[in-house]
């Protein structure tokens, strides 16, 4: 995996690119709501950057994820926590946790591997949904059958 300076455009935009495809594809309405709610503005990321990320953190996650089946790919706590670690910010750790939930309520469900991001993301940035975002996950379908891994498909 490679290596982006703490709090940069670029670790913001790889925690995004994790969340865009934890569902196992990338979803027109989640990269639509990015510009909707000017999340890129708020994140200080740029569209261009967000795009360049999304494929080096494809091609990354190539070379190191473990691919249990043709298509998608698994990435364990260890590695989510190391790509979360580049986030240290508490105002920034904030604003990117409601970017991930805006993300993931884009198409109206929550499944499994999103599930394990925000409970993994909200336990390593010490944060609580109803203390620091005020926010609730609406319309929650499916369960999680994920276990503790994270499984992504790539585009």
């Amino acid at each position: 995996m490679r290596h982006y300076t703490t709090d940069s455009a670029e670790s913001v935009s790889r925690v995004l690119s994790l969340a865009l495809l934890a569902d196992g594809a990338l979803d027109n309405r989640e990269i639509d709501l990015l510009e909707k709610k000017a999340l890129y503005e708020r994140l200080q990321i740029s569209p261009e950057t967000l795009h360049r990320v999304i494929h080096e953190f494809c091609d990354d996650l190539l070379q190191c994820a473990r691919a249990p089946n043709v298509g998608q790919i698994e990435l364990d706590r260890e590695l989510i926590d190391h790509l979360l670690d580049d986030i240290r910010s508490p105002q920034l750790r904030k604003d990117t946790l409601r970017a991930i939930l805006d993300i993931i309520r884009a198409d109206g469900c929550l499944n499994g591997g999103e599930a394990i991001l925000v409970s993994e993301a909200m336990n390593r940035w010490g944060l609580e949904l109803h203390q620091e975002l005020r926010t609730e996950i609406l319309d929650t379908h499916g369960q999680s059958s994920a276990g503790d891994r994270l499984h992504v498909r790539l585009p």
